[in-house]
């Protein structure tokens, strides 16, 4: 039995390892222009941020100590999500220890029996992950396709007591983000909780980086947003916020995942309040990062399908088969630049792809071995 299970192991570790160039510790000793990392503008070693943080940690301590329900619920929490509500234009919220909690506790938890989540196909693995395990209803809309999801909500309007749509804003996969005012116009035709997932749209987008609902002027149409402080906050956490306040008692008082984990340590309160700060005011730094963004999709277009209609920091190189999208990978870290070569299962088949994410302070110089490296691909 012993042999057969690590049999079966060893088959599947075949046909899904990661081929991880960069666990070796040699990497860190050298230069290398990092486009894997969604530490969009660069606060991860923020000296202010840094110091902010470890004085919050001197106040409070390294670690919560408990859950929020006993005595892990500190200030330094409360005004996080004081602060967090105010950027963010909503009313009530709480906090979890990763994204992928968040999304869990939400799916997992808030819809009932005689309910419906309609899902963009292209949703994170943490939202199929728990439709997957329960048995709430779902049916996935075809991405980005807004006439699909209209069609949904029309055929299904009156045969559940209440319908959900989950979508996110930036997709981490693609760059590319829903119009969320279409949306909002189907909503007033056909009533349901919208369920936005700012993780990367955070800091980003809009005037004061609060997200794309900030940016198309709908933060107030939105029920529920959930992020994370892991990406352009440069630290750890999640967050649900909304303007609805039973979601947030309902979760408080039935989320296993929130009442049964030690607290988010004030460290990383003081990481997200801080970054947040700065974010808010970071309007040359946005403008930065959208127009490095648009500039490389536009010099990647002429050897490469890239869509240049999108101006976000994601950028996916598209390719049918896995191989060449390993080859391509170690021929980037040849050139000094370290890409995140993503596959199937995380995308759907036939998808494998680089996975490249800039930040704000990418000069058109550091990126031109990228270009390079491209057109020599494009040119065989």
């Amino acid at each position: 039995m012993k042999k057969l299970f690590e049999t079966r192991l060893k088959h599947e570790l075949n046909n899904r390892q990661s081929n991880n160039l960069f666990r070796k510790t040699t990497i860190s000793n050298e230069k290398f222009l990092n486009l894997t990392t969604n530490d969009y503008f660069l606060l991860r070693k923020n000296i202010e941020i840094l110091s902010f943080a470890n004085n919050v940690a001197k106040k409070f301590g390294s670690g919560s100590g408990a859950s929020p329900l006993l005595s892990g619920y500190l200030p330094c929490h409360e005004e996080l999500i004081d602060t967090l509500l105010n950027w963010k234009n909503k009313k009530y919220g709480m906090l979890f220890n990763t994204g992928f909690m968040a999304n869990q506790a939400l799916i997992k938890h808030l819809p009932g029996e005689n309910d419906l989540i309609l899902i963009d196909k292209l949703s994170h693995h943490s939202m199929i992950q728990a439709l997957n395990r329960r048995s709430v209803k779902f049916k996935r809309y075809r991405h980005l396709d807004i006439t699909h999801l209209e069609e949904l909500l029309a055929l299904n309007q009156k045969k559940f007591e209440t319908i959900f749509v989950i979508t996110e804003s930036v997709f981490s996969m693609d760059g590319d983000y829903p119009d969320l005012k279409e949306i909002i116009k189907i909503k007033e035709k056909y009533p349901f909780i919208l369920i936005l997932d700012e993780a990367h749209g955070t800091g980003v987008m809009g005037i004061k980086g609060a997200g794309l609902a900030e940016e198309a002027g709908v933060q107030n149409e939105v029920d529920i947003i959930i992020g994370t402080f892991g990406k352009a906050l440069a630290g750890m956490g999640a967050y649900v916020i909304t303007n609805l306040s039973y979601v947030i008692k309902y979760l408080t008082n039935f989320s296993g995942e929130y009442i049964y984990s030690t607290f988010l340590s004030p460290y990383h309160a003081g990481v997200a309040l801080a970054s947040m700060d700065i974010l808010m005011n970071a309007q040359d730094k946005r403008k930065n990062l959208k127009n490095t963004s648009k500039w490389l999709r536009n010099q990647l277009a002429k050897y490469i399908n890239v869509d240049t209609s999108l101006h976000t920091p994601i950028i996916p190189l598209i390719f049918n088969d896995i191989e060449t999208v390993l080859k391509l990978q170690k021929s980037f870290l040849k050139q000094g630049i370290i890409v995140g070569a993503v596959r199937p299962p995380t995308v759907p088949n036939n998808s494998s792809r680089i996975r490249l994410t800039l930040n704000c302070e990418l000069s058109k110089k550091e990126l031109e071995p990228l270009i390079k490296t491209i057109k020599e691909w494009s040119s065989k």
